[in-house]
C-alpha cells in the first residue's frame, strides 16, 4: 500500500473520526503512522490512527501517544513547554477510538515503539 490507498483504508476503517477527539470534518483528518515508514513501519490500517491534524502534530512530535490499553497518554511536556493542552489533559487515561476488529486496531509493536521511541516522559 501507498500513502493515498492507506489514508483511504484508515478513513474507513475509524469511521471518519478521530480516535482521539471524535472530531468527523474529514478534510482536518489525517492517516497517521504509528511507527513512521522511514523507521520500519508500514502501510497498514494496525500501524495507524486517523487523528485531527493538530493531534496528528502533537502525536509525531511525542506530546501524545496511546498505550497498549488504547489509553490516551499526554505528555507533561505539553503543559511545561508550551503552558496549554487542557483539551487533552482531560481526556488523559480514556480509551481512543479504535476499529472494532482486533486485527485492525493498533498493533501492540507500533504503539510500544511510539511509547519508547517517541513520546515525551
Amino acid at each position: 500500500l501507498g500513502q493515498q490507498a492507506f489514508q483511504g483504508m484508515v478513513l474507513t476503517f475509524y469511521g471518519r473520526r478521530c480516535a482521539v477527539t471524535g472530531n468527523h470534518i474529514v478534510p482536518t483528518l489525517e492517516a497517521a503512522h504509528i511507527r513512521p515508514v522511514t523507521q520500519g513501519g508500514v502501510y497498514r490500517v494496525d500501524n495507524g490512527l486517523l487523528l485531527r491534524s493538530d493531534v496528528h502534530t502533537l502525536f509525531d512530535r511525542g506530546y501524545l501517544g496511546v498505550n497498549e490499553r488504547f489509553e490516551l497518554q499526554v505528555s507533561s511536556a505539553l503543559r511545561e513547554e508550551w503552558g496549554n493542552g487542557r483539551e487533552f489533559y482531560a481526556m488523559a487515561g480514556e480509551r481512543i477510538r479504535v476499529p472494532a476488529l482486533g486485527r485492525d486496531r493498533p498493533s501492540r509493536e507500533s504503539v510500544t515503539w511510539h511509547m519508547d521511541q517517541v513520546f515525551r516522559r
